[in-house]
């Protein structure tokens, strides 16, 4: 690796790493450390939803999937659009207005136990179960994805890679909770959108222009400029149905309940909306055009698009600031995991069932070690280089969603839910999912977040309707 890629590379952990110890200042109390005291501005709300949403699935996988299989994979990126402008539209105003007033709710779980306080006790042992069981191996994922970017840039054994990796994301976590996972989101927000804008905006210019470089791409394979023909009707809805996931999402969720008010949900929405509209655009962008880049060289992992157009178009201090776009990419999610994982096992397990009377610098504390326990694990998960946990992601983003999506909706929505019908919701919708993604062949090769939403909201439409009688 070149000295200007690494001294980029250094610089810019340095300053996530800075941002945790100035966060440790300002973290006194358990909602300082899950919220930030819900002290969070409309733009740090927005740049953090869309960077911790996004993950290095942004700058490897979409463009790897536009590299791949061409302009089919322009439903996904709608599909998600949608489903974010919904999810502030219908969610965020209306989520920060219930959890601040009822009784400063701190986490999901936390929010479904005061909305339905007769479940209030089983909401929250089921709500936090699902949190662990999809969030450790979402942040596993994260963690190989960062191991093997170290492995591949430092040329670090992928082991020592994964350990590094990890300890720098679990560094700002573990010191300044939210806060940090917050600003730290900014700065990779940010940087992510500048390397997304700039990366496809050269590979234009190096192929003389838009619509040469459609041209070239369509010499090298045609098909890559149909975006209907090559999709099944079951592969389209599959990749619409992603944005279904935003509703359930506690990572992102956590960003509305963190807002400082109600009212800066319009200025959020408008931001976030306009980053991922940037951002996805920038993303397929980079993997169609690298099709006529490396027409005659074809890049052997589709994946590695972005990386391979960074390091063939800038010289080595631009491309090591876009190298660490990807492992900002990569840290503003796993950080926003940890962080939740160990908000569900402090407040919803640990201070309700164990410790009632734990104080604010204990729990504090407890969330803490959680944070590190739980990346433990994520590490024990990726150890094995052959277990792709990347794989799972998709995964994990529809038992959020399934889970969670339906009952956070409705419990805002719908007077008349109940909690009987919220704990069934949650239930069968996280259940759905784990069974429709083990069934292959015909209808079950749909996206598992689809059939898991509706058996969701079905369940509780039924239930609590019959429990009201």
């Amino acid at each position: 690796m070149s000295l200007p890629t690494l001294t980029t590379f250094v610089l810019y952990l340095a300053m996530m790493i800075a941002l945790g110890v100035i966060a440790w200042r300002a973290t006194r109390t358990l909602s300082d450390y899950v919220l930030g005291g819900r002290r969070l501005g409309g733009v740090a709300a927005a740049l953090s939803a869309g960077a911790s949403g996004m993950s290095g699935w942004l700058l490897l996988g979409l463009p790897g999937a536009l590299y791949a299989h061409g302009l089919g994979q322009l439903w996904l990126a709608i599909g998600l659009t949608l489903g974010a402008y919904l999810n502030w539209t219908l969610v965020a105003a209306r989520l920060r207005r219930f959890t601040a007033e009822a009784g400063d709710a701190l986490t999901i779980p936390d929010f479904l136990a005061r909305r339905f306080p007769d479940r209030a006790r089983a909401l929250r042992l089921v709500a936090a179960a699902v949190i662990l069981f999809f969030f450790t191996i979402y942040t596993a994922s994260g963690l190989v994805a960062g191991g093997v970017l170290f492995a591949s840039t430092f040329g670090l054994a992928y082991h020592h890679a994964l350990w590094l990796g990890a300890a720098l994301v679990v560094s700002y976590t573990f010191l300044g909770g939210f806060l940090a996972v917050s600003w730290t989101d900014v700065v990779q927000g940010t940087l992510m959108l500048v390397a997304l804008i700039a990366v496809p905006a050269v590979a234009v210019q190096e192929l003389g222009g838009w619509d040469a470089g459609v041209a070239a791409v369509g010499a090298v394979s045609p098909d890559h400029l149909d975006a209907i023909a090559p999709l099944s009707p079951l592969a389209a809805v599959s990749l619409l149905a992603w944005g279904l996931g935003y509703f359930g999402q506690p990572h992102i969720l956590a960003r509305f309940m963190a807002m400082r008010s109600a009212d800066d949900v319009a200025e959020a929405r408008a931001i976030n909306v306009t980053w991922m509209i940037l951002s996805l655009w920038g993303a397929m962008a980079t993997g169609f055009l690298a099709v006529a880049i490396f027409a005659e060289a074809p890049l052997a992992n589709p994946e590695t698009a972005f990386i391979a157009l960074t390091q063939a178009l800038f010289n080595p201090w631009v491309a090591g600031v876009f190298l660490a776009a990807i492992l900002a990419a990569i840290m503003s999610t796993a950080d926003s995991q940890l962080l939740v994982s160990a908000s569900a096992l402090t407040n919803d397990l640990y201070r309700p069932f164990l410790r009632r009377d734990a104080g604010q610098r204990e729990l504090v504390w407890v969330g803490r070690g959680t944070v590190v326990a739980i990346a433990l694990v994520a590490v024990a998960l990726g150890w094995d280089t052959e277990s792709r946990v990347l794989d799972i992601v998709a995964y994990a983003w529809a038992g959020f969603g399934a889970g969670f999506g339906p009952v956070v909706l409705l419990a805002l929505l719908w007077r008349g839910m109940t909690a009987d019908g919220a704990l069934a919701g949650l239930i069968c919708g996280s259940a759905c999912v784990v069974v429709w993604a083990n069934l292959e062949g015909g209808i079950f090769d749909l996206y598992e977040i689809l059939p898991g939403f509706l058996v969701n909201l079905a369940v509780i439409s039924i239930v609590s309707l019959g429990s009201r009688h």
